[in-house]
């Protein structure tokens, strides 16, 4: 039978929020923008999922903002930011900017999702606006200092996500978020991989923007949120419609929406007992994982996502693994899905100065809330049996030299 131990690249539709969608895939008809009856129905079904996005994430109902995903978001969010403040020569920020020489900075971490990275990139190509990185400690933590050290009188937003898709590291955002006030700095999270897994207070942290990805939650692809502070200026990328607060133009995919919502408001009530039962299982595969003298787990003593160990195993390429792994029926990953094409160490990795050697050799695995102890074990002998049938044919061509 298949071990599917790769829940932080995506997870399994809940069965609930399948059952939630289904009138909406057909059964009941109508625009969200339509004014008649069947379009207020759609209407409403988007604002009751919204309020339960917004009640996960402990935002208002009017501060989230619906997209395809957290890549959409993310995009959003950095070129919307970018955009408004090139546009806008009634702002604030861009007029004292502008008086103080230089062109307008963003700072965003070493170790965020390649969907702020790519687009970070661009804009540096595109715009005037400059990016910097901010370096990562060899535990993957961001440090207050490290923010600092990129920090000048133009940077005007920082992005620093709340926990890492590959080695489940939680930052502790609350120093940086102060630092980021302190001078006048609108500040962005990435909480893709925390929704669900660990507690989340948008107003109370004072972040301005928030990312959510409603399949990494047992919600459906095809459906985000950007979680916005009226104070961020922002103008949307698409155009043809007002929907979403004039920031994404288009009629809504309801079935979807109504999903995410849904899957919000499961996490929410769900939080404690998933969270628990994805520690446990973190736990008994590291017991398991001490047992290898070739195993390295990254990041062990740091605060992690209660479902995310990823480790390197000396003499071995991660994809080799992921590939023999998976003729035991056994799914993990190498790192992040959305660069599972790419051949070179983890950026993440690299970034916290693991050697090339070690990270190459890098798997991630991710627990998920139907994941059981016999998975662990499962998993557990898999990765002897792969290790045990290297060293046999090591020794056996060492023997016919």
């Amino acid at each position: 039978m298949a071990v599917y131990l790769d829940n932080n690249a995506t997870t399994a539709l809940d069965e609930e929020v399948l059952e939630a969608m289904l009138p909406y895939m057909g059964q009941v008809a109508g625009n969200p923008s339509s004014v008649h009856r069947f379009g207020r129905l759609q209407k409403s079904a988007i604002e009751q999922a919204r309020e339960s996005v917004a009640q996960l994430a402990g935002a208002r109902a009017d501060q989230v903002i619906f997209t395809s995903g957290g890549t959409e978001s993310n995009n959003l969010l950095l070129h919307g930011f970018c955009n408004s403040l090139s546009n806008d020569l009634s702002n604030d920020m861009r007029r004292q900017i502008d008086k103080q020489g230089g062109d307008t900075r963003i700072a965003i971490s070493a170790i965020e999702h390649m969907s702020l990275l790519e687009p970070a990139q661009h804009i540096m190509q595109k715009t005037a606006f400059d990016v910097d990185v901010i370096a990562v400690d060899e535990a993957g933590y961001i440090t207050s200092s490290a923010v600092t050290q990129v920090m000048t009188e133009q940077t005007s937003l920082i992005s620093v996500m709340s926990a890492n898709n590959e080695t489940g590291v939680i930052q502790d955002l609350s120093p940086l978020i102060t630092l980021a006030k302190e001078n006048n700095c609108f500040f962005h999270t990435d909480a893709s991989q925390a929704a669900g897994k660990i507690p989340l207070d948008f107003t109370a942290s004072g972040v301005h923007a928030m990312t959510f990805s409603a399949h990494k939650l047992y919600g459906p692809v095809g459906a985000g949120a950007l979680i916005l502070d009226k104070q961020l200026p922002i103008t949307k990328l698409q155009f043809g419609g007002s929907q979403e607060n004039n920031l994404r133009a288009g009629t809504e995919n309801v079935p979807a929406i109504v999903g995410f919502g849904k899957a919000a408001e499961l996490a929410l009530s769900n939080l404690r007992d998933r969270s628990s039962h994805s520690l446990g299982l973190r736990d008994a595969l590291e017991r398991g994982l001490k047992e290898f003298s070739a195993v390295t787990v990254f990041a062990q003593t740091t605060n992690r996502l209660p479902n995310t160990v990823q480790f390197g195993v000396a003499g071995f390429s991660g994809e080799t693994l992921l590939m023999q792994l998976d003729r035991k029926a056994i799914a993990v990953s190498s790192g992040s899905a959305c660069t599972s094409e790419k051949t070179e160490p983890s950026h993440v990795l690299k970034a916290m100065n693991i050697p090339d050697e070690l990270a190459n050799s890098a798997i991630r695995v991710s627990f998920g809330k139907n994941n059981t102890m016999s998975d662990v074990d499962a998993f557990i002998t898999a990765l002897n049996d792969i290790i045990e049938i290297n060293r046999h044919s090591a020794v056996m061509m060492a023997a016919s030299v």
